[in-house]
């Protein structure tokens, strides 16, 4: 193996971003911090957080696909939905099973819960690049607009001490573990194309080719 990981081990990686993989686990996630907060106000913030995240990323890629709104320059034709999904996931998913299994919730708990998820995302993000998904524009994107959900929600409410509780990291590992060898590929950009044809009327999608191709000259005598 060279200095670089293979494409085809990053191509493993790339799939912990998979939305159909991620939101169980930020679901189990939320569930934690509910308990343990005895109140939904850290979850509810989180994954209303997740949604508008959601909403961001998928209209960048309508924007494009549907009308050809894009940026050249950064070769940029909509934000990474991986990248997003995997910072605003992990990092608050790392807190809540450092913390579950160190049974407390002291800061430095949190700090190397949020320090484990952040690598995990920008490896996620990474292996975008890698498999030719995403420009690093694009990544960069995913990551800021997913890093400020986790921003947000760890800044409303940290969690009380609690006893020690493995049931978190033990589902967690057991359902990205099963998940990531059987889960389907995921449908999300198939289902994205078919949305902004749809709001478009288009018959197909713009695509980078079509961000890259050089414009028409103007006719002669055109103002």
């Amino acid at each position: 193996m060279s200095l670089m990981l293979s494409i085809a081990l990053w191509k493993v990686v790339t799939r912990l971003g998979e939305s159909q993989i991620l939101l169980p686990a930020a679901v189990l996630t939320a569930l934690w911090f509910a308990w343990r907060d005895r109140s939904p106000r850290l979850a509810v913030v989180w994954l209303g957080g997740l949604v508008a995240a959601t909403l961001i990323t998928t209209a960048s890629k309508v924007a494009f696909m549907g009308y050809g709104l894009g940026w050249a320059a950064l070769d940029f034709t909509g934000v990474s939905g991986h990248a997003m999904f995997a910072a605003a996931i992990y990092p608050l998913t790392g807190v809540a099973i450092s913390s579950a299994i160190a049974g407390l919730q002291a800061p430095r708990w949190w700090g190397l819960g949020l320090l484990v998820g952040a690598v995990l995302a920008m490896l996620v993000g990474y292996s975008r690049v890698v498999v030719e998904a995403h420009s690093w524009s694009e990544v960069v994107a995913g990551l800021l607009v997913g890093g400020a959900v986790t921003l947000w929600a760890a800044r409303v409410k940290r969690a009380p001490p609690a006893q020690h509780s493995v049931w978190l990291p033990v589902a967690v590992c057991v359902w990205l573990g099963s998940a990531l060898p059987t889960a389907p590929p995921s449908p999300t950009h198939g289902w994205v194309t078919q949305l902004a044809l749809a709001i478009s009327g288009r018959a197909e999608p713009y695509t980078r080719a079509d961000l890259h191709a050089p414009r028409a000259a103007p006719a002669d005598g055109a103002h």
